[in-house]
């Protein structure tokens, strides 16, 4: 499956939300799954993002479907970058 990696930003919202629920962070991992993406890595960082995840998706639609639905929340802002694994770009380098 290919890998993204997810760029989050909370929203002064969100920041409440997982305030008083600091499990809701996990919570919206389930509906991740539920959407058909797996989380492969998650960190909270400090810096421009809150969060990075490193997540499995069937295509690019199905992770622009998520990015559309956890963005219609008003919670967070996405950024969603398509990764390449270094070995698969060094093969493709070599044709």
């Amino acid at each position: 499956m290919p890998t993204y990696v997810m760029l989050s930003t909370l929203t002064d919202e969100g920041s409440k939300t997982i305030k008083h629920n600091p499990e809701r962070i996990k919570e919206v991992n389930a509906e991740l799954a539920a959407l058909g993406v797996k989380i492969v890595a998650q960190y909270a960082t400090l810096g421009q993002y809150d969060f990075v995840n490193i997540v499995e998706a069937a295509d690019n639609l199905a992770i622009a479907r998520v990015s559309a639905e956890l963005g219609s929340r008003g919670t967070l802002r996405l950024m969603t970058l398509p990764a390449v694994d270094i070995d698969t770009l060094i093969a493709a380098l070599k044709k």
